[in-house]
């Protein structure tokens, strides 16, 4: 990897090896800062900020260890090399156990310390990456178990005793409650976590296309099909197959997943060979899938095989009291782990509302109220939008949930005075508080 810009603080009192190390250093581009005593060292040290630091062990007034301890002190994440006329195991020992990476014999060439310089840098450089990778992976993976609530706590419980298990897993929710998420959250905790993880949406894609993806096909095997490809399914070899919305697969197509499932064994488009495939596989849906293996609409053999696990995420307006832990996550995962702050006004309308979309919705909110609040630090009820149900959808509801989001609604509006959402709803205020006592009942 390239040094050039990387900025070095070179300490030693030789004037000599000072020079020729520097001009050797930038030459290559590389920015040197240079001091010949500790109290200049530090200073420069302070003021400058180095990427590494060279240091002899014998200064003027006073000893190099003492330098490198007091340099590690000021900012630990600073490699520092030692040079020292007189090595020794016990020095080098002690060296770097007040913080210094390696330590060097004089005398040496300003080119093999430069091969240690570029060493010790590349490896910092990785270190940075892989700390930033990490805290991107913080800001941008949803935790699947925020809240405190019985039925979060119970999914919590059943998702880590299956975490060591290779079998099929279903995960059902409604609409935007963050089955993928808790894919991806068994897949990185799990056995397979330093393998693939390979996700498909199967609703929306022709029974034709959704086959290629999952199978590949060889070159020739359809119209179009120029080269041979790959499926999802054997890019996904030792780790994680996740197919979500997997009640929206054709008939047609399921025997070839009950195969993989059963066999560990597939087939690409156009191919005679069978190829072997390890993989785990989660499936997630938002529909019944029980009910479709009743009437036909959904193979029962599938059905049982995939279900071999079964997962269950409550939908938001189940679980209120999480809603104030949620809302948070769901912004600082907006924000980037930079917080910003929901005003009490804003909470009390979000615990009124129902969430018919759940936390996607919940991230669309947020993303809308952002902009309304011009990126202000502090989000308030007055920067809240939220969407009204769809028809289609409240033709589907059963009475008891019409009125269930209904009564939420209104709540809502009367940010959460339920003697305000009694009159409003025409009923007394103890029918309106056994109907939400009852509700909770039903949450718990």
């Amino acid at each position: 990897m390239s040094t050039a810009g990387n900025s070095i603080l070179i300490v030693d009192d030789d004037a000599s090896l000072r020079a020729a190390v520097t001009n050797f250093l930038r030459a290559r581009a590389m920015i040197v800062f240079e001091a010949e005593t500790v109290r200049a060292a530090e200073a420069r040290f302070r003021e400058c900020a180095p990427d590494l630091a060279i240091v002899d062990q014998r200064l003027p007034d006073g000893d190099g260890l003492d330098l490198i301890k007091s340099m590690h002190a000021i900012d630990e994440r600073v490699p520092i090399l030692m040079l020292t006329g007189h090595a020794s195991v016990d020095l080098a020992v002690q060296a770097m156990k007040f913080g210094a990476e390696n330590c060097l014999t004089k005398p040496i060439h300003p080119a093999a310390l430069f091969a240690v310089v570029q060493r010790v840098l590349d490896n910092l450089r990785d270190r940075r990456r892989e700390i930033a990778r990490t805290a991107r992976e913080l800001r941008t993976h949803l935790d699947p178990f925020v809240g405190d609530s019985a039925a979060v706590r119970d999914l919590y419980a059943q998702a880590h005793r299956v975490l060591d298990s290779h079998t099929p897993v279903l995960i059902e929710g409604e609409t935007g409650t963050g089955k993928g998420v808790l894919a991806r959250w068994l897949h990185e905790h799990g056995p397979r976590a330093e393998e693939p993880f390979v996700d498909i949406n199967c609703a929306g894609l022709s029974r034709d296309l959704l086959e290629s993806e999952l199978f590949g096909h060889e070159r020739g095997s359809f119209t179009g099909a120029a080269t041979s490809k790959l499926g999802l399914l054997e890019v996904a070899h030792r780790g994680t197959a996740f197919l979500d919305e997997i009640g929206e697969i054709d008939l047609a197509l399921q025997p070839r997943i009950l195969k993989v499932v059963e066999e560990k064994r597939f087939r690409r488009i156009g191919d005679v060979r069978g190829h072997n495939v390890d993989v785990r596989l989660i499936t997630a849906t938002n529909r019944d899938l029980r009910r479709m293996a009743r009437d036909g609409s959904f193979r029962s053999d599938l059905y049982f095989r995939i279900n071999t696990i079964h997962l269950v995420i409550p939908p938001v307006r189940r679980r209120p009291e999480d809603i104030p832990a949620l809302a948070q996550h769901v912004l600082d995962y907006l924000d980037g782990g930079c917080s910003t702050e929901i005003a009490p006004d804003a909470m009390r309308a979000m615990q009124a509302y129902s969430w018919p979309g759940n936390l996607r919705e919940m991230r669309n909110v947020f993303e809308r109220a952002r902009l309304i609040s011009g990126g202000a630090s502090r989000i308030t009820a007055a920067d809240l939008r939220f969407e009204t149900i769809p028809e289609s959808e409240a033709e589907v509801m059963t009475l008891e949930e019409v009125e269930r989001r209904h009564i939420d609604h209104v709540l809502r509006l009367e940010a959460g005075n339920v003697d305000r959402a009694a009159v409003r709803l025409g009923v007394s205020r103890s029918t309106l508080y056994q109907k939400l006592k009852r509700y909770r009942e039903e949450v718990g």
